[in-house]
């Protein structure tokens, strides 16, 4: 069986994995003309997780991954006003968390190819076509390939959920923000936040940086907008959005690169009338992305891509196999879906008076006990599917196609 993973990010590179563990033949083609080095720190955590340890990868993630020690939130002075400390959050979560910069984690996965897989980069498709058993795609400068199964795992601006569903505006919830993200270096301001995950203590916008192991600075934000629409000026727009906050915001933006070297993009989650037409289907962000705001995105993605190798896996017709990922999946990111719109104002509040209450709130969480509300408040509910699937593939044996490590 042949499969085409449109898209080289997160989910599309963990699903390359799976599947050629389990005997397909696969190609990614990515439209980018090289992996993305954009991209923030992100905690990594939830059936992501899990998925990671049943096939292996789990290792190099904490070989990559950082040692926070606490979330804080600073004022335009750079004093403490509020914070989580990382440890009660990770042990109210079981220590199932690491924290990683986003490249890094594609970086981990890329390893993990092996050279059966095939990965093309500058290789955006363009047009498909479903017949009779299977697909056939044609990429950028008129390529045709023919596979059993076409992929979209290309992002929340999926081209492939669009040449199946339609236009992306159906498609996409906007949440109200538009966000970026980029590398700078910065000695003095490395020093300032070496080993916290630091935030500006503000309403309506918000800037925060993390040390990384290079020297140099990671740098975050995300801001109140009304309009989705991107700026034709990235760059302009956040110097313009952020202007006026404290502390080392401005040394920041002073080294923000130029607009195609950062990201920058609005926060919105996906939600398509369904995530399978035929033997076209959409992993990752392109069928449910759940916005920076959940936390969740990676793992997610990882996640998702097991369950749909493992339902491939078992046999039968390929369409029945999407139909039960889709079963599966979708009440699964639906749930973080929710869980991030619950909490717009906790992860970004409009007023001085709900900042206080969060402020109020991090310090309860301090409290025993409550580590673990604040956890399962930003989490929402936990989920046993990938442990169930990891165990089951153990006892298929011989019996079937296994999905945990090689």
């Amino acid at each position: 069986m042949k499969a085409l993973i449109c898209g080289a990010g997160i989910a599309g590179l963990a699903l390359a994995e799976r599947l050629d563990a389990i005997g397909w033949q696969v190609t990614v083609a990515e439209r980018a003309p090289g992996p993305r080095p954009q991209g923030y720190m992100i905690d990594f955590f939830g059936p992501g997780y899990d998925a990671a340890r049943a096939t292996g990868l789990l290792p190099r993630l904490h070989e990559l991954g950082y040692q926070v020690q606490e979330l804080a939130y600073r004022d335009a002075a750079g004093r403490r006003r509020a914070g989580l400390d990382f440890g009660r959050f990770a042990g109210a979560l079981g220590g199932r968390l690491v924290s990683i910069m986003r490249p890094d984690l594609e970086l981990a996965l890329r390893e993990r190819l092996p050279d059966t897989v095939e990965l093309r980069f500058g290789a955006a498709v363009t047009a498909l076509e479903q017949h009779a058993g299977g697909v056939r795609a044609t990429l950028k400068g008129g390529e045709q390939v023919e596979a059993d199964l076409l992929v979209g795992a290309d992002g929340i601006h999926s081209a492939v959920r669009a040449l199946v569903f339609g236009d992306e505006r159906r498609h996409l919830r906007y949440l109200g923000f538009h966000t970026a993200a980029f590398v700078f270096d910065d000695a003095a301001v490395h020093a300032e936040v070496a080993g916290t995950f630091s935030l500006t203590d503000t309403a309506g916008r918000q800037m925060g940086f993390y040390g990384l192991r290079d020297g140099r600075v990671a740098a975050f934000a995300v801001h109140r907008a009304a309009d989705p629409a991107l700026p034709a000026d990235p760059r302009a727009a956040l110097l313009a959005a952020y202007a006026g906050l404290g502390w080392v915001v401005p040394r920041a933006l002073a080294a923000c690169p130029p607009g195609e070297r950062l990201y920058y993009d609005q926060v919105a989650q996906v939600e398509p009338p369904a995530w399978s037409s035929g033997r076209v289907t959409l992993a990752g962000d392109a069928c449910g992305a759940v916005s920076l705001l959940a936390g969740q995105g990676a793992s997610l993605a990882v996640a998702g891509a097991y369950v749909l190798a493992d339902r491939l896996a078992r046999g039968g017709p390929v369409e029945a196999a999407l139909a039960d990922y889709e079963r599966l999946w979708r009440p699964v990111v639906a749930d973080k879906q929710r869980a991030a719109r619950s909490g717009v104002n906790w992860f970004l509040p409009d007023t001085p008076l709900r900042l206080g209450v969060r402020r109020a709130a991090l310090r309860l969480s301090a409290l025993p006990g409550v580590d673990r509300l604040v956890a399962g408040a930003l989490t929402g509910k936990s989920t046993a599917l990938v442990t169930e699937l990891a165990a089951a593939g153990d006892r298929r044996g011989a019996t079937g196609p296994g999905l945990t490590s090689r």
